[in-house]
C-alpha cells in the first residue's frame, strides 16, 4: 500500500484533489478531521461517488452525507464525559487535578447506499460490527 497525502485547504481545491486521486488510481480516501472538510462533506461524497472511491471520514454525519464509512470516538460519550468534568469543576475540583482521558467508546457507521453506488459489497461480518448502517 502506498500512501499519498493531498492537502485541501479550500473548497476550490477539492476538484483538483479528486482529479489527482483518480489520475493516480487511488484505492481509497481517508478524510482527516477539518472543519472545512466537515462543512463540505456532501461535496466530498459527490466527488468520491463520481470517482468511485471508497471514503472513510471521522464522524457519522459524514456517512449521512454519502461518505462510505466512519470510525471515530463516540461524540455522545465525549459530551457525557465533558459534562462530568464541568460538574466536577463547578463543585470545586481544580482542573489540573482531573485526569486526562482517552476515548473508550467508538462509533462505526457504514453507508450501504454509497457502497452499492460504487460497486462495493460490504461483508455481513463487517456490517454486524457497525453501530449504525445507513441504507
Amino acid at each position: 500500500m502506498q500512501l499519498q497525502i493531498l492537502e485541501v485547504r479550500s473548497l476550490g481545491e477539492l476538484d483538483g484533489a479528486f482529479a489527482a486521486m483518480t489520475r493516480d488510481r487511488a484505492g481509497a480516501v481517508l478524510i482527516e478531521a477539518s472543519s472545512m472538510l466537515a462543512a463540505n462533506r456532501a461535496r466530498i461524497a459527490d466527488l468520491a461517488a463520481k470517482s468511485r472511491l471508497p471514503t472513510i471520514g471521522w464522524f457519522g454525519e459524514m456517512v449521512d452525507a454519502g461518505i462510505l464509512m466512519s470510525y471515530s470516538p463516540s461524540l455522545s460519550e465525549q459530551y457525557r464525559r465533558a459534562a462530568y468534568f464541568v460538574d466536577r469543576i463547578l463543585r470545586g475540583a481544580k482542573p489540573a487535578d482531573l485526569p486526562v482521558e482517552q476515548p473508550t467508546t467508538f462509533d462505526f457507521v457504514i453507508n450501504l447506499k454509497t457502497a452499492r453506488a460504487i460497486g462495493l459489497t460490504i461483508p455481513p461480518s463487517v456490517l454486524l460490527q457497525a453501530n449504525r448502517v445507513v441504507e
